[in-house]
């Protein structure tokens, strides 16, 4: 789908290499299981079915998930109008629109493509943005919704889902029901792959969601011309999670992936900055800040 959605060359040429690193361990992966084993069809069955449910119901779970309700431009007119307008800029359709009513500042965009997207703000994040920053927010999800960023992750967990469901039989069924000794081997030698590839596709797949992060805070920032009010938006609200008991937030870590910004989060250049869905708090502002003396902005 064409948009008016700035590109981001540099970003997209990282997610496609990462992509393809993803897809090329995905083949070597089921190459290496049709060597070895017969159950791999069945795995490959049962993770299939559930890819199909989380990549056709993916807006669904994550409004039960988060309590979020669809409104009507009657119910939410200010917010349909922020809405409309940034449409109407990127020149694409326009998504549902949804209230959580909840005190996490927070917004996230889901669905399986953009005729079935839904863009869902929280009542905390409402509260606590001015107009500018709530529509450097809402551009940011509406540029995950124009690159389909939600379907890219689907699939790209795939790889991962099926390495544990291969692991799970290995432990629980082949191992279990076999006593010979050739059969433990490939067994184990199943468990010990599938146990790599997770690793490595899991390592890959949060590389790709911090390219994509990135790549939307820049695009979001082009439309609006604003990057400065998109940063802070980001300031206001990570200060404000920061203040959320530890307790609240781990109730939303589960759906950091799809979040504006991560409920919880590993700052800084350690290990668990490998492991985050989203970039630091630090790089996207410098990003942002050169982003805005590109665009000669005004503070």
């Amino acid at each position: 789908m064409k948009t008016r959605f700035a590109p981001d060359r540099g970003l997209s040429s990282r997610m496609l290499i990462t992509s393809f690193l993803l897809g090329l361990l995905y083949v070597g992966f089921v190459a290496l299981l049709i060597a070895l084993t017969r159950s791999a069809v069945l795995a490959v069955v049962i993770a299939g079915g559930a890819l199909f449910v989380q990549y056709w119901f993916s807006d669904r779970i994550a409004l039960y998930a988060m309590h979020g309700k669809i409104v009507t431009p009657e119910q939410a007119p200010e917010l349909h109008g922020t809405i409309d307008r940034l449409c109407a800029l990127a020149d694409m359709p326009k998504p549902r629109v949804a209230i959580a009513d909840v005190d996490l500042p927070n917004a996230f965009a889901t669905g399986r493509n953009p005729k079935n997207a839904v863009v869902c703000v929280t009542t905390g994040i409402m509260r606590r943005l001015d107009q500018d920053e709530l529509e450097g927010v809402l551009s940011h999800e509406l540029s995950h919704v124009a690159h389909r960023d939600v379907a890219v992750m689907t699939i790209a967990s795939f790889l991962g889902v099926l390495a544990g469901l291969i692991t799970r039989f290995g432990l629980y069924g082949g191992l279990g029901r076999n006593r010979d000794q050739n059969t433990a081997i490939v067994v184990l030698t199943i468990i010990a792959v599938s146990i790599a590839v997770y690793a490595i596709s899991f390592l890959l797949t949060r590389a790709l969601s911090r390219y994509r992060e990135l790549a939307a805070d820049r695009a979001g920032a082009m439309l609006t011309g604003r990057p400065s009010a998109l940063a802070s938006a980001l300031t206001k609200i990570s200060g404000d999670i920061a203040r959320i008991p530890s307790r609240d937030l781990r109730q939303a870590e589960a759906f950091n992936a799809f979040f504006f910004a991560p409920a919880i989060s590993g700052q800084g250049k350690s290990l668990s900055s490998l492991l985050s869905t989203h970039p630091s708090l630090e790089k996207r502002l410098d990003r942002l800040g050169v982003l805005s003396r590109e665009l000669g902005e005004q503070a």
